[in-house]
């Protein structure tokens, strides 16, 4: 585990520097001193056995400080004890600071011991050793506050799918102050409440899964855009089929039910049902192709701590995908009008125009065809001798830094540090961790299209292969090489 430096004063009245594991440094800072405070509380006067309950209250209230939490048992703005969200949140964000200032100490060549100041190898191997213990203990922090998020996230959408049916519910009462209340607008505000109680008691079922999210968030712990699109226009179609129940249900006259029925007929909701057909479509084809590939390791997939509202945008890496976007936007759009068309003919389907419906199968055709296009296995290209300046020529030997030449050695959503450390590069028979080499705000190695590894003294001498397993798993092809006795 990484260490770094830490003052504590409590304890004896004077400064003193102590090793303190790095998730620790931040987050409890001089237990110490703290225990010693607490301590002293029951000594005194008050603080005995039989006394008064003020001790106990100076030893609750020193515990509160030491794990983060006030006197009254409430977690502060400060807390990093992992059981609330907002510990969760504070301690992985002060994980992720000791690393940054631990990376870039260790960059600059600060805190390396004396005994290896001597080998750049082993020097090199410790600096990798001490970020890849630092970057577990983030990715330990990041995991806590995913649960954590996850945990809650069934009230956000509880909250959410509530004040949705408030904001009806005021829109139907502003409107109906000039048009008159209607059945339909009864139908309409008894559906949305049957629905959002639907909702609510799935997020319940599903609250350690995202809530009512769960159906939408995919193997990868991402909330996936296919789902997200096919789940919006199933939603307003039950929706839609609902009101039409219930004002079915309301309504006496013979013609008015026999119009209703006619509502539904195909000719009225063809458009509606080709859009809905194909995005449900494309979210079981999606996701067959992603496992498909996977398997056939033709696909990096690297799990998320968390999912987030960015991924239905976005690729694996964070960055923005042309395909997503141009899918939820106009998926959004054609969502819309739909919605206006039911608000003004609530006695029918939405008829969607054709023309609109094209345009979604369109956008769904280009979103399908990106997500089979994208990723690709990794592949080793060429491997050389790593030279310094002032080196001379020669053949690969043990103990000599190699660089591995590609694309694809760090896939999409693997650049944090721990998911580099796991990057492994086999040399023969010998695995060999990738080393992480620090480098400004970030590492120069790995990197995604060349790897930097020595050759281990186990190797043989002659011809070996060397290959490149991924964070994902995947591996390259073999590439062989000659090494010289």
């Amino acid at each position: 585990m990484a260490v770094d430096t830490a003052r504590d004063g409590a304890g004896d009245g004077g400064e003193h520097e102590q090793a303190v594991p790095l998730q620790k440094s931040a987050s409890t800072g001089s237990t110490s001193g703290t225990a010693r405070a607490a301590g002293d509380g029951g000594d005194g006067p008050s603080g005995g056995a039989g006394g008064s309950g003020t001790g106990d209250l100076s030893r609750g209230a020193s515990r509160g400080r030491l794990f983060g939490r006030s006197a009254s048992g409430r977690h502060s703005t400060s807390c990093t004890c992992g059981d609330c969200p907002v510990g969760a949140r504070n301690g992985h964000r002060r994980a992720v600071e000791d690393f940054r200032r631990r990376r870039a100490e260790l960059a600059a060549g600060e805190g390396l011991p004396a005994a290896l100041a001597h080998s750049p190898g082993a020097s090199r191997q410790w600096v990798s050793d001490e970020l890849t213990r630092a970057a577990r203990t983030v990715a330990e922090r990041a995991r806590e506050e995913g649960a954590m998020r996850m945990a809650a996230l069934w009230r956000h959408t509880l909250t959410t799918t509530w004040t949705a049916v408030g904001v009806l519910l005021v829109a139907q009462l502003l409107t109906a102050l000039s048009a008159g209340w209607t059945v339909a607008r009864t139908a309409a505000l008894i559906a949305a409440v049957l629905g959002a109680g639907l909702v609510s008691l799935a997020a319940r079922l599903h609250r350690s899964r995202g809530g009512a999210l769960a159906p939408l968030i995919g193997e990868d712990n991402r909330l996936s855009t296919s789902r997200t699109v096919a789940g919006t226009w199933i939603v307003l179609a039950v929706y839609d089929v609902l009101v039409l129940a219930l004002e079915l249900a309301g309504r006496s006259g013979q013609a008015e039910r026999r119009d209703l029925i006619e509502g539904l007929e195909l000719s009225r909701g063809a458009g509606l049902l080709t859009v809905l057909a194909l995005s449900c479509a494309i979210a079981v084809y999606v996701r067959r192709t992603v496992t498909v590939r996977v398997q056939h390791q033709r696909l990096q997939k690297v799990r998320a701590d968390r999912p987030r509202a960015a991924d239905i945008l976005t690729d694996d890496a964070g960055r923005g995908s042309f395909c997503d976007v141009q899918y939820v936007l106009v998926s959004a759009v054609a969502v819309v009008f739909a919605a206006v068309r039911l608000a003004r003919q609530p006695d029918q389907l939405p008829d969607l125009p054709w023309g609109l419906a094209l345009l979604v199968v369109v956008s769904a055709a280009t979103y399908l065809t990106g997500k089979y296009a994208e990723g690709g296995r990794p592949v080793v290209l060429s491997v050389v001798r790593a030279r310094e300046i002032g080196d001379l020529h020669a053949p690969i030997r043990t103990g000599d830094d190699i660089e591995i030449r590609g694309a694809g050695f760090v896939p999409p959503g693997a650049g944090e540090p721990d998911r580099l450390s796991r990057m492994v590069v086999r040399v023969g028979a010998v695995h060999v961790p990738v080393p992480l080499i620090p480098s400004g705000g970030g590492f120069a190695n790995p990197a995604d299209a060349t790897l930097t590894v020595p050759v281990p003294v186990e190797v043989e001498p002659g011809r070996v292969e060397v290959q490149v397993v991924t964070a994902a798993g995947v591996e390259t092809n073999r590439y062989p090489i000659d090494v010289a006795d």
